[in-house]
């Protein structure tokens, strides 16, 4: 192939030069002269030259200084790293200002919390659980329990009852520093509820007398910004060495003021870290989870990678999540992840272990947008659609216990948010049973799961457990 592209070359400077002696040789007021054979072979060793030192002698021309420089072991050649996206400058900067103040801005906030200091948060919860239902009694369908029964001809509802508990999942407040649009926490710098310490305390009880719990689960808000996390992360990892300990991290955590030295925490404690990350694009980011996000998350994630985590040599496990930004269901989990990684470590060198592609359940923030965009019947009748009988036996409220931060227990992070504790019936936000009512999480093996019509959630696609 170079001696092909040699010889084209060579055949074109001869041909320009051949056309220079015949333009010349023409002259108007002459006529025609025909070019002497000299003249044309002279042309014909002047290109030759040319081609020669275009390819042996242009390297050490003085006018062509970067010529010839880059080597022919081209696979060899690799691109360097983005610079600019490792912003070790933003931390200690917080993001609390910016969130509030894109709050206020939001109209459409401003009015859920206004309606919620009016109402309270129990007649909220029944308001949006009627407009579910009337969604769904439009559609024909009946309750959750039911629906799963004539699903899957009795089998289903079979297996619809709690298991031994294997993961403690303890919501130790909702304070946070941003306030994401899929939200079902409905977390943000205003919420000021937090787990108190005696609270902390009798979760770690609970932890060191059920030897089942192989997952303590710790989430907000944003749980590194409340004063009992790293209580709570020392103790359970000194009382049970062996067990994962799932930090809920929205990563922009990490350059909040203080906790300069958080990274260096989750590495000593050896902390699984399972990040949120709805999309690789900023523009999308940005939309679901606020102005700069993208770019902060992105820093995180480096600092995560430099410390070691999401690299297949150490056990430092870095997990993402992926939420869809409307009213769809998730793409295939192991195609997306392939195409996070893609275009994560190409485009900023990010490693990560596994991606999870979650289903956004129809429940408060998530369900006011669905309700403004009049979006709400078509997203039940999607998840209905698309109910998945195999993700029946993997539902989180079976090997689950969910702890608020008040201590009051749930059976999923779901029911925690409707105010459907354990134990008190029909009740929303009101009685049932607390961490203080119980001396084993096993204690609550034989009390019923409390099902309601935002379940099909769970049960939508590859579900949202």
């Amino acid at each position: 192939m170079p001696e092909r592209r040699n010889y084209r070359r060579c055949r074109f400077v001869e041909r320009m030069a051949l056309s220079t002696v015949l333009m010349s040789a023409l002259d108007g007021s002459q006529g025609f002269v025909p070019p002497s054979p000299a003249t044309v072979s002279m042309s014909w060793t002047s290109s030759k030259s040319l081609n020669s030192m275009t390819e042996q002698e242009s390297a050490a021309r003085e006018d062509l200084p970067d010529y010839g420089k880059t080597s022919v072991d081209i696979e060899k050649i690799k691109l360097q790293k983005i610079e600019k996206w490792i912003r070790k400058d933003l931390n200690g900067q917080s993001l609390v200002e910016q969130t509030i103040s894109e709050m206020e801005g939001d109209e459409e906030f401003q009015k859920v919390a206004e309606k919620l200091k009016t109402v309270g948060p129990a007649q909220m919860s029944k308001e949006e659980r009627t407009m579910r239902r009337r969604a769904l009694d439009s559609l024909g369908i009946t309750d959750f329990d039911t629906f799963v029964t004539q699903k899957t001809d009795g089998e289903g509802a079979m297996h619809l009852k709690r298991k031994t508990p294997e993961v403690l999942q303890i919501n130790i407040g909702l304070y946070c520093n941003q306030a994401c649009g899929h939200c079902h926490v409905e977390s943000s710098p205003l919420r000021q509820e937090m787990m108190t310490a005696e609270t902390a305390a009798q979760c770690l009880e609970l932890l060191k007398s059920t030897p089942s719990i192989t997952t303590l689960d710790i989430t907000g808000g944003a749980p590194e910004l409340n004063d009992n996390f790293r209580y709570l992360v020392r103790m359970a990892r000194s009382l049970r060495p062996d067990i994962d300990i799932i930090d809920r991290c929205n990563l922009t955590v990490l350059q909040e003021p203080g906790q300069d030295d958080l990274v260096e925490f989750l590495k000593e404690h050896k902390v699984h870290i399972i990040a949120s990350l709805p999309c690789y694009s900023a523009e999308n980011v940005d939309t679901q989870r606020g102005s700069g996000v993208f770019e902060r998350s992105i820093a995180a994630l480096l600092a995560l990678n430099e410390a070691g985590y999401g690299k297949d040599d150490t056990s430092l496990a870095l997990d993402l999540v992926y939420n869809p930004l409307g009213a769809f269901l998730p793409p295939p989990q192991e195609s997306l992840e392939a195409k996070y990684k893609e275009e994560l470590d190409g485009n900023f060198g990010i490693l990560f272990n596994q991606l999870f592609t979650m289903t956004n359940m129809p429940v408060k923030r998530f369900a006011d947008f669905l309700y403004r965009r009049d979006e709400l019947k078509d997203y039940m009748d999607l998840l209905v659609r698309n109910f998945n009988g195999d993700t029946i036996d993997s539902l989180m409220c079976m090997n689950t216990i969910s702890v608020g931060y008040d201590g009051k227990i749930f059976d999923c992070d779901f029911n925690q948010q409707l105010g459907y504790v354990m134990g008190a019936d029909n009740k929303v936000f009101e009685g049932g049973l607390t961490v203080f009512d119980i001396d084993a999480l096993t204690d609550l093996e034989k009390v019923a799961i409390r099902h309601d019509n935002h379940c099909f959630g769970c049960t939508a696609g590859m579900g949202s457990s």
